[in-house]
């Protein structure tokens, strides 16, 4: 199962989130579930990495992406963050055994 946690703000905004585990619906390679969340949430990295240009801590390897802003989320920030979490919350729906949002 693929789990995500989003971590926020006191204000309720989201400063980053943290992504672990496989779905497990498919082989691997033919997992659209997966291929879907990794979709999501690498565009939301690089749109605020290349395209906002802000500061952030972020790892990656199989089965784990963290992201983590290095200051107080703008509004552009919270917008393809939130963005992302719409996206990921539908695939969740189609998905309850794939995919477990904490936010």
């Amino acid at each position: 199962m693929i789990r995500l946690k989003v971590y926020r703000q006191e204000d309720g905004k989201i400063s980053g989130f943290k992504l672990t585990g496989h779905s497990g619906t498919a082989e691997r390679g033919q997992d659209i579930v997966c291929a879907g969340v990794s979709a999501l949430s690498q565009t939301a990295l690089l749109g605020i990495q290349g395209h906002l240009h802000r500061d952030m801590e972020y790892q990656h390897a199989s089965g784990k992406l963290e992201m983590k802003l290095k200051g107080a989320p703008d509004d552009l920030t919270e917008a393809i963050l939130q963005t992302m979490l719409l996206g990921l919350k539908e695939i969740e729906k189609l998905s309850p055994k794939g995919v477990c949002i904490e936010s």
